[in-house]
């Protein structure tokens, strides 16, 4: 009997101590969970890296210029009552087509900026097409376009462009017929900006006016490659000429 007894108690001890460790390794479970989930140690978090996310470059706006589908050449009246036709597709030169109207508060500002050179690459025809005699006051238009400026009153070109309002501006390549890009913007030097950077053509806004051949500037082949090159990068950073950035400014 007492035997028995002693075999009892020492099984009940090994008991304990199996029982015992059990216990400590299933708390130390818990208390390293308890730290993963961030409240084991007070002010300490368990942090997740955010996912990255591009930038956008600084003090720059945001691109409204989108490309599209095919072109139409232009047909209406001049601001002295011609009857007119402007080919924009199938010719060598291409065409920047500024739809603005007389009354618009937003187009003010273009017409102010076509009173001086508007730079474009070489072999870029301007062309302002406001809507018809019908949609538009003629001696309006007569007195805020500029001497020299080519005008043509159609409103079935802003029907066969899609023109949703005014100011909106359609950039057309010639030789393919095709609409390189088109949107809006706040003023003209904005829209050269945004047309620089959707077509890669920094001759928008690097002072190269219409009728200033750029073939008078000589360079090797070599270093002209070059220069596009970077011009393509920069645009493509959304930094064009003049950025302050290009003169170590913020």
């Amino acid at each position: 009997m007492l035997a028995l007894v002693l075999v009892e108690t020492v099984l009940l001890a090994v008991l304990t101590v199996l029982v015992a460790g059990l216990l400590r390794a299933y708390g130390t479970v818990l208390q390293r969970l308890h730290q993963l989930d961030g409240s084991g140690t007070p002010g300490r978090q368990f942090d997740l890296l955010p996912l990255a996310r591009p930038m956008p470059p600084l003090d720059t706006p945001e691109p409204a210029i989108t490309d599209s589908g095919a072109a139409h050449d232009i047909a209406g009246e001049t601001l002295d009552g011609q009857l007119v036709s402007a080919r924009v597709t199938d010719v060598e030169h291409d065409t920047l087509l500024l739809f603005l109207s007389s009354g618009c508060s937003s187009c003010e500002v273009f017409w102010t900026e076509l009173a001086q050179p508007v730079p474009l690459p070489t072999g870029t025809r301007l062309l302002v097409v406001p809507q018809g005699p019908r949609e538009e006051s003629r001696s309006d238009l007569l007195a805020m376009a500029p001497d020299g400026l080519d005008v043509i009153m159609s409103s079935d070109a802003w029907r066969d462009y899609e023109v949703p309002g005014s100011p909106h501006i359609v950039f057309v390549d010639g030789r393919t017929g095709r609409i390189r890009g088109e949107g809006t913007g706040q003023s003209l030097r904005q829209v050269c900006e945004l047309l620089a950077r959707s077509t890669g053509d920094v001759a928008f806004v690097n002072g190269i006016g219409v009728g200033v051949p750029s073939a008078d500037v000589r360079k090797p082949a070599r270093d002209a490659e070059q220069e596009a090159l970077v011009d393509r990068e920069l645009l493509a950073a959304g930094i064009v000429p003049g950025d302050p950035r290009l003169y170590g400014g913020p």
